[in-house]
């Protein structure tokens, strides 16, 4: 099976030779046949009798306000030198300057400069423009280049790379053509949608297509919400626009996966809601605060939910409490599973993050839990989201064998340390039947075990003993240790 990739939508070809792209020769069709064919041909028409929508009065409206982005960015090579056009190398596995050009008098050891594009859109005629961060993080200049020719020297105002937004500011003479922004949250799954964007350079393309899914995450980040689109998006299309039928902005093209690189009808955008409420942020400070809680979070499965004792697999489950955080003062613990925040009900973990990075620093919230079954409504104080910190790493060793597919055994002084755990606390995951329920329930050999149906164990005593107080097929319900922090994890019997 081909391992899919997933590749930015943003940036570049140099030129269609630099970029070494292909245009298929177009052939005329043969004149006699084409007299022959002068029956007119009927209208193609929905099942419902419509006929499908043209594009062409909402294109030329929204066009204007659509910009080609150039970017130029310098670097500094290796000692060994550098390839051009080597293999892409972004977030996404594509680089936003994947074509590399030694200045004039440049040598292999000397720097380089590295051209690029995207796409972008105007939202206010005193020049406000938005785009992808990744279009723009690295460039030292940045040209927009409007519909009608005009271009324009652009400075960055303000960059997001978590939600990967940026606002950049042209001053134009003139009147701008403006984009209209629309509401987002008002899409629905099937809606037609309309996108324009500059892919691989060829500037002003127009693509349509409908809204294949809302909600979307695609592991870009924390704060994960696309609009998923088979309206065709290509490397260049990052930062365009999104239309909807109104010919107003619900989106923000940002990513595509994709096998090779290009446009395989899976594209995604930023929701234009999202946008509008971090805009005036970046374009006042240069950045955003965020709010912060302090818990690590994993979804709750049906699996889960069962072990928690839940009527149904809703919420985030705290698998971890930072220490001093407004969570841990103000009363969360691990093993609650939070269903509401700031009276909006939390469905699914994801939705979490966005709710309290929104919420202003300082402002005390409620928190709504169900711990041991039981629902507590605690009071919060939001702090300011920081740097994340790195978290621990663990080794594995010889193994005891145990009836649910663990091989197990007590850590050791220094893998305590090197686990951040206490002397009392834990037992080590050794190694895992390929064929168990511990494989099934994605277990890794590495895993340190903390609890066992919120029971602390601390050694492979004291696992085995809560093991063996687990009557039929009730499964278990791990509380782990894993080098991205802690989570939970539910082990079935066969």
């Amino acid at each position: 099976m081909t391992r899919k990739t997933k590749a930015l939508a943003g940036t570049l070809s140099v030129s269609l030779a630099a970029g070494g792209f292909l245009l298929g020769r177009m052939t005329q069709t043969d004149h006699a046949q084409a007299q022959t064919e002068t029956a007119p041909t009927a209208a193609v028409t929905t099942p419902s009798g419509r006929a499908l929508p043209s594009f062409a009065t909402l294109a030329a409206h929204a066009s204007p306000s659509v910009v080609y982005i150039k970017v130029t960015a310098v670097t500094k090579s290796s000692q060994e030198g550098q390839e051009f056009g080597g293999p892409p190398s972004g977030p996404f596995g594509n680089s936003p300057f994947p074509f590399r050009m030694p200045p004039p008098g440049g040598g292999p050891r000397g720097d380089f400069r590295r051209q690029g594009s995207g796409s972008g859109f105007i939202i206010r005629n005193d020049g406000i423009v938005i785009t992808n961060n990744h279009v723009v993080e690295d460039a030292k200049e940045i040209l927009v280049i409007l519909n009608d020719k005009r271009e324009f020297t652009a400075k960055v105002l303000g960059r997001d790379p978590k939600t990967d937004l940026a606002v950049l500011k042209i001053d134009g003479k003139g009147e701008l053509p403006v984009a209209t922004l629309g509401d987002s949250e008002s899409l629905q799954v099937g809606d037609w949608v309309m996108a324009i964007g500059n892919p691989f350079g060829l500037s002003n393309t127009v693509t349509a297509g409908i809204v294949s899914a809302k909600g979307r995450s695609i592991g870009a980040g924390p704060y994960d919400n696309f609009i998923q689109t088979d309206a065709s998006i290509n490397p260049g299309n990052s930062g365009g626009p999104l239309f909807n039928e109104r010919g107003e902005v619900v989106g923000i093209n940002s990513a595509i996966f994709s096998q090779g690189g290009g446009n395989i009808g899976i594209g995604f955008a930023i929701p234009i809601n999202l946008a509008k409420k971090l805009v005036p942020e970046l374009e006042a400070h240069g950045s955003v605060t965020r709010g912060w809680l302090g818990v690590a979070i994993q979804q709750v499965t049906p699996d889960l939910a069962k072990s928690l004792g839940l009527e149904e697999a809703r919420g985030a489950l705290v698998a971890d409490v930072t220490s001093g955080s407004p969570a841990a003062k103000g009363g969360v613990q691990r093993g609650d599973v939070i269903v509401s925040f700031n009276s909006k009900k939390v469905a699914e973990s994801s939705s979490l993050p966005s709710l309290v990075a929104e919420t202003p620093v300082g402002d005390t919230v409620q928190v709504e839990v169900l711990r041991n079954g039981k629902n507590t409504t605690l009071e919060v104080k939001v702090a300011k989201l920081a740097e994340e910190t790195a978290s621990n790493e663990r080794e594995e060793s010889e193994t005891e064998k145990s009836k649910w597919g663990l091989a197990l055994r007590d850590l050791q002084p220094e893998e305590r340390e090197q686990a951040g755990v206490k002397a009392d606390e834990g037992v080590l995951i050794a190694g895992i039947d390929p064929e168990s329920p511990a494989a099934e329930a994605n277990l890794r050999a590495g895993d340190v075990v903390l609890e066992i149906n919120r029971v602390p164990v601390g050694s492979v005593a004291d696992l085995k003993k809560e093991m063996a107080k687990v009557e039929g097929d009730k499964p278990l319900l791990l509380l782990l240790r894993r080098a991205d922090g802690n989570l939970y994890a539910s082990l079935a019997a066969k």
